[in-house]
């Protein structure tokens, strides 16, 4: 059952659980994307398919905010907010500890290696396929027993994998990301969360934000927040 954060006649907020892909997930295989246009079909007993437009993901272990476009011309005004950065997200995220300053920014050339099927990072910026990543983060919270820490993240930019490869590549990987080199284990999924979306609405022109607070399982009281 999906979980609404907020929807009208152009958009729709949901909170993604983690462990199900956004979409594109294999044949048979469940999405948010399938499961979100049968509780639209459902809900207003539309036949046939109902459209549903992706104006941005989050990878299949990671949970959070995540919007989409109920109209054709919603989908168009929102991809074009991102295209010009004006989507704005904040995540949340586990780590170890003493590793990272208490405040930075976080800046690579990031590409895909096709051979590994992984983003990577590198300090060479003529690298063909590089675009440039940035992140600033802070660390808000701290585990007395593991050592672990929360960060804070506000994304610069919009990267695959962005933030995983660059705390990876920073030598703290998220709690829970055995791909990008955690050898932590997590409940479900990874410790990312989208804690915070802002966008304009794409037809009333007004700003709105969306806070998800992360799952239970992230059990954030031990972190004193």
């Amino acid at each position: 059952m999906i979980e609404v954060i907020f929807e009208d006649n152009h958009l729709l907020v949901l909170n993604k659980p983690p462990l199900i892909a956004t979409m594109g997930a294999e044949a048979g295989a469940p999405s948010l994307l399938i499961e979100a246009k049968e509780y639209l079909r459902e809900k207003y007993n539309k036949p046939g398919n109902v459209y549903l437009g992706v104006v941005s993901r989050l990878d299949a272990f990671v949970s959070g905010a995540i919007v989409f476009a109920r109209t054709s011309k919603s989908a168009s005004r929102l991809s074009d907010q991102f295209r010009r950065r004006k989507i704005t997200k904040q995540y949340r995220a586990i780590v170890p500890g003493g590793i990272l300053a208490q405040q930075g920014v976080l800046e690579n050339w990031i590409y895909k290696d096709d051979a590994s099927h992984r983003m990577r990072c590198t300090d060479n910026e003529q690298h063909p396929e590089a675009k440039l990543g940035r992140l600033a983060y802070e660390v808000i919270g701290r585990e007395p027993n593991t050592g672990f820490e929360l960060l804070k993240i506000e994304l610069e930019t919009g990267r695959k994998h962005q933030i995983r490869v660059q705390l990876s590549h920073a030598g703290s990987p998220i709690v829970g990301d055995r791909k990008y080199q955690s050898r932590d284990p997590f409940a479900k999924g990874i410790a990312l969360h989208c804690y915070h979306l802002a966008l304009e609405h794409p037809t009333l022109k007004k700003q709105m934000e969306f806070t998800v607070q992360p799952p239970q399982h992230w059990s954030l009281r031990k972190f004193g927040v």
